[in-house]
């Protein structure tokens, strides 16, 4: 746990969960993550957003040391149940405190935690409070991740309040970003996880920021950044269209075709100058792989076929895929098969509508001969081709 003066009177309570491993028992934590709410003390006492219910006691007990007994408003900028899910027991403790979010947000907090109606104030984007030397003003961001999202700007500070946008599972002893690559990574892993699906909504919510005077911005996850502008080019960086030099390989093989295959596929590659990333499937950090595919230019996906179709495990990184919707241009598949079946188009079936190119898949019948290795070489010299026409390096 940190607590920390941000500004005059405004407060940073940070959470750390350090043991945690798996979030929504699917992304995994290898850094463990911290739920983080902020107090601003003035002639109304306001907290913003709160913790995930296994830290209620203890954020309970910290709120009442810091917040001298008082809370007025509690702000939800997200309704998620790791910012939110200490609400019903912050109003138990101060019963005269309302909640202010969007009317999303309302319902979401009404059906997910019970929290009674007649406790909202239901703000509007753009829409102020004063609550003394201050005006709190609030911006609905939807689609960061949910659909109810807000933002919360305190001017006379210049601190943003964001909650998930610009978040990292990172534990930490320290309070604020030093910008540093662990720093960078972490909130990367969690851009590529949670808000890549969003990617086209947060371009529009950057434009947004960029129109704020900002010193501190105040995420509901991981350090604070005192250096705004580290995770805003990073993030205008991530969202942008532009894609990197480089061929990510998600991969499982059953009795080594694939392996064989998608080893001379990597040589191939590196050769020509472009940057070969392969994952075995079976025993990569699948948060890893999402990191990788932030920026990629190409996937080649290397599978096995079993019972007619795909390996289980490449149907889950094609979900994936689908689900996390990078701005990968190209896509192919890597194949082996003993008596026949159809992987790749049930592969490519699954995959998103749009700017994707399919390119001529590598389709070997058991292990493969000279003849296929050549397929293999003319895969890498196409996508070779393909990314010099992108102009990328």
């Amino acid at each position: 746990m940190i607590v920390q003066e941000i500004k005059k009177d405004v407060y940073g309570i940070i959470m750390n969960d350090w043991d945690r491993r798996l979030f929504d028992e699917l992304i995994p934590l290898p850094d463990g993550t911290t739920y983080n709410a902020y107090l601003i003390k003035d002639k109304k006492s306001v907290l913003i957003d709160t913790s995930d219910p296994r830290k209620t006691d203890k954020f309970i007990s910290i709120l009442k040391k810091v917040s001298g007994g008082k809370i007025d408003y509690v702000i939800s900028n997200h309704s998620e149940q790791d910012h939110s899910g200490s609400i019903p027991a912050v109003l138990k403790e101060f019963s005269s405190a309302r909640v202010i979010t969007s009317d999303k947000g309302a319902s979401l907090l009404n059906k997910l935690l019970l929290v009674p109606e007649d406790k909202f104030i239901r703000v509007k984007d753009g829409e102020e409070i004063d609550i003394g030397e201050r005006k709190l003003k609030f911006f609905h961001t939807p689609w960061v991740h949910w659909p109810e999202t807000i933002i919360t700007y305190s001017p006379v500070d210049k601190v943003l309040f964001l909650c998930d946008l610009f978040g990292s599972h990172l534990a930490t002893g320290s309070f604020y970003a030093s910008g540093n690559d662990r720093v960078y990574e972490a909130a990367k892993r969690y851009y590529a996880e949670i808000m890549m699906p969003f990617r086209n909504h947060i371009k529009k919510h950057l434009a947004l920021i960029d129109g704020l005077a900002i010193d501190i911005i105040a995420p509901s996850h991981g350090p604070v950044y005192n250096n705004p502008q580290f995770i805003v080019n990073a993030y205008k960086d991530w969202v942008s269209d532009n894609v990197k030099n480089e061929v990510v390989i998600p991969y499982v093989s059953m009795h080594g075709s694939v392996n064989t295959m998608v080893d001379f596929f990597v040589d191939k590659l590196i050769e020509r100058g472009i940057d070969a990333k392969p994952f075995n499937i079976t025993v990569t950090d699948i948060g890893e792989l999402a990191i990788s595919m932030v920026d990629t230019a190409t996937v080649v996906l290397g599978t096995p076929t079993v019972l007619g179709g795909p390996h289980p495990s490449a149907i889950y990184v094609t979900y994936l895929f689908k689900a996390l919707r990078p701005k990968t241009r190209f896509v192919s598949v890597i194949n082996s098969f003993g008596w026949g079946g159809n992987t790749v188009k049930l592969i490519t079936d699954m995959l998103p509508t749009g700017d994707i190119e399919i390119l001529e898949p590598v389709i070997v019948n058991g292990y493969p001969e000279e003849s296929d290795f050549k397929l293999l070489e003319n895969l890498a010299e196409n996508i070779l081709k393909k990314h010099r026409g992108l102009n990328i390096t």
